[in-house]
């Protein structure tokens, strides 16, 4: 490994790695499909960089979190380490540009989002690479069985017929066995190969409470509780005003959610990760790619929809080791709520199709058009034109995404970027023969570099500032000099896109599979009881609870949850519990025994051990065979 502790010592910095880094990368360095389970925060990241540092050529990484790789993009140009973005809303000059930088620039990472494998020239560019690995990140994205199925991430398989050598490396944080075995069949794994730790954290606490008045349960939460918190909730609306109600007991809050700007997101995330701000009240769009090691308390406010989600989100809680809580604020309406996203997720398929139609409507795409075409999507405005609530036409495209008629990406925002078109000589040209625009254009080449190979970010705010004119004005010049092509100018938007994966069809030829539609349903009726499940049960250890649910067989009890401390009741304690559980285990091996042998064969007192029995058995660990003899549940 030391090729690979230089590399993790140069340009971050680090002495080691951390658990399971390096097996993952000697078995990737040894050409081997490898699929690395990793908790959030794990390092996931380092396991394809390294290696693809270590090597000649590109690695290609798909991942479907735009901002989160634009984060990953700018933190290795930032080390000097060459590396270019791929995804949905960039035109064709830019996607060329950077296509070629890939084939003649020394391009060391590509990042792509999956809905861009699919174009043919990507696919085309992509035979002329020198590609030294696959990284594909949040790889349960592939499984119909995972939370977060995305039907582009099956366009992965192309991409190993295009380059069957080069080995493939799958990451994700949160898999159950079933998706586990079906992320390596998809990816075609020329055999299983699989690097996981337990998911087990024994510095969090997990906490469910059942009240009626969350609101003031929360305040008695940070009452006692000091240090980074994160509070999460289903809505914007209620983001703000739980922000604000705390803010009115005086505690340090504010509200994160995808609707913000990207600058008020980033101004906020500071302050938080600074502890100016001790609270962040946020919907699921905060926390990937967080890196705060010191989060004291995860709350959630409202159920989850899976207990991946849960698991993903309470694990930001007390990453730097040191004890941290997760709780479950829980009342009985919730259980009502929750079952109700069954049908909301699912729409009639009469509805799916209504909104198909309507779609191609909205965007003027004729039947037998549209194939691989990118376009602007404002929902709200699609549903006012044509009457649909927002909800079920939002679930209704998911669904027709899963269908693989079309796709629809996250709500993104898109900083405004220029690319010159004039080479230098003309350019001079252009400058003597327009001197109203010569001061501009050379306030642009003095703020941003690479304006000649590269589409750049600008910041109109800055060139506002350096030019002492109003942010207006800048826009217009920037029009101006588009004009006469001399920049090709894309102003800065914020908007989801479709892309319509096949040609527009009838609304007739509209079909939806069992899997697709019923299969799924029953899938998310099972996540969803699963989360009920966790909220209500009164006699299973909280994080046992979860590490079986992901398939950690016979895990331990953590002694420490709210749970655990009932059926304790104090009476044993921590340490005590565990021995006698592995003292249990010794004894009856894989054996059918009788509770007064296990008593007599037992170095602890006879009612502590029947308290540690009757534990194991509520906890489906021991089953009773006829009241006195016990056996162990194999997994």
């Amino acid at each position: 490994m030391d090729r690979y502790n230089e590399i993790l010592k140069k340009y971050w910095g680090y002495e080691g790695f951390r658990p399971l880094q390096d097996e993952i990368i000697k078995s990737v360095a040894a050409g081997k499909d490898t699929l690395g389970l990793m908790p959030t925060g794990g390092g996931k990241s380092l396991t394809f960089q390294i290696p693809g540092l270590a090597v000649e050529g590109i690695c290609i990484v798909v991942s479907p979190l735009v901002a989160l790789m634009k984060d990953q993009v700018q933190n290795l140009k930032d080390k000097g380490i060459k590396a270019e973005l791929l995804y949905s809303g960039l035109s064709l000059k830019e996607i060329e540009i950077i296509l070629d930088k890939c084939l003649f620039g020394n391009i060391k990472f590509l990042y792509i989002s999956p809905e861009r494998i699919g174009s043919d020239l990507f696919q085309i560019k992509l035979r002329q690479m020198n590609v030294c690995l696959m990284a594909v990140d949040e790889s349960h994205c592939i499984s119909q069985w995972g939370y977060d199925f995305r039907p582009a991430y099956l366009k992965i398989t192309k991409l190993r017929e295009l380059l069957p050598e080069v080995p493939v490396l799958a990451l994700t944080a949160t898999a159950t066995p079933d998706v586990v075995n079906d992320i390596q069949d998809k990816l075609e794994f020329k055999e299983k190969n699989v690097f996981r730790k337990s998911f087990e954290r024994k510095n969090l606490i997990y906490l469910v409470r059942e009240v009626e008045d969350k609101n003031r349960y929360l305040l008695k939460i940070f009452s006692k509780q000091g240090g980074s918190s994160v509070v999460y909730v289903r809505s914007r609306k209620r983001c703000k005003e739980l922000a604000e109600f705390l803010k009115t007991n005086n505690i340090r809050a504010e509200f994160y959610h995808a609707g913000l700007p990207n600058e008020v997101k980033d101004f906020r995330q500071d302050r938080w990760k600074r502890g100016v701000v001790q609270v962040m009240v946020a919907t699921n769009a905060f926390g990937m790619g967080i890196d705060k090691a010191d989060v004291r308390t995860v709350v959630h406010m409202d159920l989850p929809d899976s207990l991946e989600a849960y698991f993903q989100e309470a694990g930001r809680a007390g990453r730097d080791g040191k004890k941290a809580y997760a709780v479950l604020l829980y009342s009985k309406p919730d259980r009502v709520q929750l079952l109700k996203r069954i049908s909301t997720s699912f729409p009639e398929i009469d509805t799916i199709k209504r909104v198909y139609q309507s779609v191609g409507n909205f965007l003027q795409v004729a039947e037998g058009a549209g194939k691989d075409a990118v376009f602007d999507f404002d929902l709200s405005l699609f549903c006012q034109n044509f009457k649909f609530n927002v909800l079920q036409a939002f679930n209704s495209l998911k669904v027709l995404e899963r269908a693989g008629y079309l796709e629809l990406t996250d709500d993104l925002e898109h900083e405004s970027r220029i690319h010159f078109r004039m080479e230098r000589d003309d350019l001079y040209k252009f400058q003597v023969a327009n001197k109203d625009f010569d001061a501009f254009v050379k306030v642009l080449l003095r703020s941003f570099t690479g304006l000649f190979t590269d589409f750049v970010p600008i910041n109109i705010d800055l060139l506002a500032k350096r030019t002492k004119t109003s942010k207006e004005l800048i826009v217009k010049y920037l029009k101006e000099l588009s004009k006469y092509r001399v920049i090709q100018y894309i102003p800065r938007k914020k908007t989801p896109f479709i892309i319509f994966t096949q040609e527009r069809l009838p609304q007739t030829f509209i079909k939806f599979t069992k899997e697709v539609y019923q299969d799924r349903k029953e899938n998310l009726s099972q996540k969803i009881n699963s989360v009920i499940n966790y909220a209500e049960t009164k006699s299973i250890c909280r994080s046992k609870f979860l590490l079986e649910y992901f398939g950690q067989a016979y895990a331990p009890a953590c002694g420490q949850c709210d749970v655990c401390k009932e059926l304790d009741g104090g009476v044993i304690s921590k340490d005590e519990f565990a021995s006698i559980s592995q003292e249990i285990g010794m004894i009856m091996g894989k054996e059918i025994v009788a509770v007064e042998a296990i008593i007599k064969a037992s170095k602890f007192k006879e009612e502590n051990v029947m308290e540690v029995i009757r534990f194991l058995k509520d906890n489906d660990e021991l089953e009773s065979l006829d009241g006195n003899r016990l056996r162990r549940i194999s997994p």
